[in-house]
């Protein structure tokens, strides 16, 4: 019963501390796009999930594994920065713009796991 407290006591804990921080970038967004941004540039969801995983696991191999594959999939994911911005000032909606966004993100995704697949890089 006490291990069940704890483990609900952790994803309490973890879900109150990524919420803060995706607050914490929105609020400071409002006050200053600047830095709203520099917050949310950061890796905080990467660092929280490190820690979560350590924290869980203490496999500092998984830690490893899992900073290399985000190392490569964030070159996919750069591009929505450029792609968002582009179609909301060509006047396309929110929706659609953030949208079409995620399904050009999505499509960058498969495309370098299929090329780094092809050069021999595991993730």
């Amino acid at each position: 019963m006490e291990r069940d407290q704890d483990v609900v006591l952790q994803y309490a804990i973890k879900v109150l501390v990524t919420a803060i921080v995706v607050v914490a970038v929105s609020e400071l967004g409002k006050r200053s796009s600047f830095w709203g941004a520099v917050l949310a540039s950061l890796p905080l969801t990467s660092l929280l999930a490190f820690v979560w995983l350590y924290r869980g696991t203490g496999d500092t191999e998984a830690i490893a594994s899992l900073s290399h594959a985000i190392f490569w999939l964030v070159l996919a994911s750069l591009p929505m920065f450029l792609v968002l911005p582009a179609l909301l000032r060509n006047g396309v909606w929110f929706w659609p713009a953030l949208g079409a966004s995620c399904l050009v993100t999505v499509g960058l995704y498969f495309g370098l796991v299929r090329v780094l697949g092809r050069l021999g890089v595991q993730l």
